[in-house]
């Protein structure tokens, strides 16, 4: 939930506003999915969008299925070459190292916003001390049977729904709308991630805060939204208008199942 609506819908695209003590917890839970801090997260997604499906894409199936599912996330070089590229026009070459778990050896240029708060920094310097006291915390609650639930299991799971969205939902399902890219909505997906599996949606307006647009389309992360947004908490609220859709509208028939072709 944190991930879907924090880090990509708020952070990432700032699809709404929160007011900042709400807005840092969503993200401080968020953290806690072990996929990363907000800067890295956000740096990332960001240079997803922007090089989407090409060699700067930071985990486009265009390298295989597996190095969108997974390899991705555990190569801090490739993180680095792909998101920070100015940092080997001034330092030499790091080591290839696959345990370097998701951590960038150079500063992203696109995430000034979130750089300019103390929040985030802080985060950022201290990532891994907050799954760790969330760690030692269950197992003074629970034991070894907390941990193996409470964060084995649960990063395992949560990080192969996340990343079956890099992976299956730019390989199978339909292309409603012309992104120019290889986005596709995938319902089974969507239904593991809060909504973020209409991702050819999500790329044909990458601002809207809800991604399901059709009622049909269930979209948990769009629903929380709306329920900040009633009671008074989440403004600024961006949603796409029908012209906007009609613009951005696929007129060919739409392709479903298509694989990927190597």
């Amino acid at each position: 939930m944190a991930i879907s609506v924090s880090y990509h819908r708020n952070l990432a695209h700032r699809s709404f506003k929160l007011p900042k003590w709400l807005e840092y917890s969503l993200a401080y839970i968020a953290a806690h999915a072990i996929q990363g801090d907000p800067i890295d997260w956000v740096s990332t997604h960001r240079c997803h969008h922007r090089f989407v499906d090409s060699e700067r894409d930071p985990h486009s199936p265009i390298y295989g299925f597996w190095f969108s599912q997974m390899t991705w996330f555990f190569d801090s070089y490739n993180l680095t070459r792909k998101v920070c590229p100015n940092y080997f026009n001034n330092y030499q070459k790091v080591e290839r190292n696959i345990f370097m778990f998701y951590m960038k050896h150079g500063y992203p240029d696109n995430v000034t916003d979130l750089e300019k708060q103390k929040f985030y920094r802080f985060i950022h310097k201290t990532y891994w001390l907050h799954p760790l006291a969330l760690s030692l915390l269950l197992y003074a609650l629970g034991g070894l049977p907390f941990i193996i639930w409470g964060v084995c299991v649960r990063f395992v799971l949560s990080l192969h729904f996340t990343s079956m969205i890099n992976s299956v939902c730019h390989i199978w399902g339909n292309q409603p709308w012309n992104t120019g890219d290889l986005s596709k909505n995938n319902w089974i997906v969507a239904i593991f991630t809060f909504g973020e599996g209409w991702h050819n949606n999500h790329h044909a307006f990458e601002y809207s805060a809800r991604h399901g647009h059709e009622w049909w389309q269930i979209d948990n992360g769009w629903y929380i939204i709306k329920f900040l947004q009633v009671i008074g908490l989440a403004t600024n609220v961006k949603l796409p208008s029908e012209k906007q859709k009609m613009a951005a509208l696929n007129k060919s028939k739409p392709t479903f199942l298509r694989p990927m072709i190597d």
